[in-house]
């Protein structure tokens, strides 16, 4: 299932100064690709938390952009705000958010995005290993599965 989620996209500072100045959130309207699979081994919770690490590890999300409340997120995921309340709850103990009370969630200020991505790289890595794994039990010789991962990749992109 592919979702876009349409989110006020503000740093926390500006927030402040925004409100004041009762700027609409729809003027810092961006739009957040996340990529669920209801069929995946892995729980909505750990697909959104892994989504909102690639966002940033990407640079489509900005330390101190605001993240989409956990009503809004479910709603738009169709999923329970349970997962998303967990997903955002692993998020702030592992530093990536911090959640500021009354005013919402967002990318944590002393974030490092390339040791994220060190740890999405890892994710893949060993994702791609598991796959290496099933192919060779299954006899798949490696130039069918380069040739699988091209074609994925050119479908995917």
């Amino acid at each position: 299932m592919y979702i876009s989620i349409c989110t006020g996209i503000i740093s926390h500072k500006q927030f402040e100064v925004d409100t004041r100045q009762r700027i609409a959130w729809k003027e810092w309207c961006h739009i957040l690709n996340f990529i669920i699979n209801p069929n995946s081994k892995e729980t909505i919770y750990e697909q959104v938390v892994f989504q909102v690490k690639l966002l940033i590890a990407n640079g489509e999300l900005k330390i101190g952009d605001s993240l989409p409340s956990i009503r809004n997120l479910a709603d738009s995921l169709s999923v329970s705000t349970i997962s998303v309340q967990r997903a955002y709850t692993e998020l702030q103990k592992d530093g990536i958010i911090e959640c500021v009370e009354g005013k919402g969630s967002f990318v944590a200020e002393g974030l490092s995005r390339s040791a994220l991505k060190d740890t999405l790289l890892r994710m893949v890595e060993e994702e791609a290993l598991n796959s290496i794994q099933i192919a060779k039990q299954n006899g798949v010789e490696l130039i069918e599965l380069q040739e699988i991962i091209k074609v994925l990749w050119n479908e995917s992109t």
